[in-house]
């Protein structure tokens, strides 16, 4: 009897046992349920694409594993049927993850898929939990069991956020600076001869603001089988499709040192009135007092060689304009903070008939803010902005 040995072939040869329309659609449902042992999930996609009459070749570069065990799965399941597919599990708790294994799961989930050359953009739960498993990280771990061990870790799936890189020649210097005042209004130095007492950081990026309705929240009673009969309908807001009222731009700003903001309301953003709202700050505090107002490069507030108002105002008044790097109002600390809080409190949900109205809801808040710079909820909105 002689023995003879098959070197090739023998993979593209082997395929599923014949299966009805009724395990083809239990083995659809395993696999688009996506929850559930990964380990059953990925044995019945390699059980499926058999049937389908995908070779073992192909199926072992779909499911990103070895030929040999594609080869396993599907001899087992044509032996055992679907009690195949299930890991067999000696009983007691969930596996417990030890330190390398957490970190070696958070390490591949802050990485890029395209960095373990798969062709995907980012990680959902199901393929991290399945790559997971390829690589022999871990024998099996559940979607959400994957999602709680990634929160305890600190990793959350979040939105992408775009940066862009300051190419300021002076950024290094303007940098500083800011900083440098931003600890004299914080008290962390004393201030030295000549240095601002008082620091402003002023902003007007908030708006235009229009006549328009605002999405936002609402007590109402309940509706659908639990509303009570006759009960009039809920309030609604209008939809609006033309505005004819034109646009209003917020001056604001916020005194570090006091934690008070301010507020002007004006028709335009032009520099004569940039030089409005500087002069009432100005105005707060007596003329031997040096005040620094920390804003953008935004070209009103500049001064150029057509225009010198700015600098000629600022060295006549006991005033510094430090001026944050081009591409780096990010170190501006009024806007998006104190706008998210002005937003939050004041704007969501309303649909002001005039511009009178609205600027007056927003002078009102500015006042209540200021007597309530303690306010707990307040603290929240501010905290989430500044850390978003």
């Amino acid at each position: 009897m002689v023995l003879i040995l098959e070197t090739g072939g023998v993979s593209e040869r082997l395929r599923v046992r014949a299966i009805d329309d009724d395990e083809g659609q239990r083995l659809v449902r395993i696999i688009r349920r996506g929850s559930g042992s990964v380990v059953a999930w990925r044995r019945a996609q390699m059980v499926l694409l058999s049937a389908q009459g995908m070779d073992v070749a192909a199926i072992a570069k779909v499911a990103f594993t070895s030929e040999d065990r594609v080869g396993g799965v599907i001899r087992n399941f044509s032996a055992d049927g679907f009690s195949s597919l299930y890991p067999r599990y000696q009983g007691g708790r969930p596996p417990k993850f030890g330190l390398p294994q957490r970190r070696e799961i958070k390490k591949i989930a802050k990485s890029r898929p395209g960095e373990h050359d798969l062709p995907f953009s980012t990680w959902s739960l199901s393929k991290l939990a399945e790559f997971l498993v390829a690589e022999g990280v871990v024998d099996d771990i559940s979607h959400e069991g994957l999602r709680v061990l990634l929160r305890e870790e600190g990793v959350t799936f979040q939105r992408l956020k775009t940066w862009k890189t300051s190419k300021d020649p002076d950024y290094a210097a303007k940098k500083a600076r800011i900083e440098q005042l931003y600890a004299i209004a914080g008290g962390e130095v004393v201030p030295e001869p000549g240095e601002p007492e008082v620091v402003f950081c002023v902003d007007d990026e908030f708006g235009p603001l229009n006549l328009q309705p605002r999405p936002g929240r609402q007590w109402a009673a309940v509706s659908g089988k639990g509303k009570e009969p006759g009960r009039a309908p809920r309030r609604r807001m209008r939809a609006t499709y033309t505005r004819t009222a034109g646009v209003r731009h917020l001056f604001a700003a916020y005194e570090l040192g006091e934690d008070k903001l301010s507020g002007h309301i004006k028709p335009r953003k032009t520099r004569a009135r940039f030089l409005e709202f500087c002069r009432y700050l100005r105005s707060l505090y007596p003329p031997a007092t040096r005040i620094a107002i920390i804003c953008d490069n935004f070209s009103p507030h500049l001064t150029t060689q057509r225009d010198g108002r700015a600098g000629a105002w600022a060295a006549a008044n006991n005033v510094e304009i430090a001026y944050t790097p081009t591409n780096s109002s990010w170190l501006n600390r009024v806007p998006e903070a104190q706008f998210t809080a002005l937003r939050y409190f004041a704007l969501d949900g309303t649909d002001h008939a005039s511009h009178r109205q609205q600027a007056s809801m927003i002078r009102r808040y500015i006042i209540w803010r200021n007597n309530h710079a303690c306010d707990e909820r307040l603290r929240q909105v501010v905290t989430r902005a500044n850390v978003a």
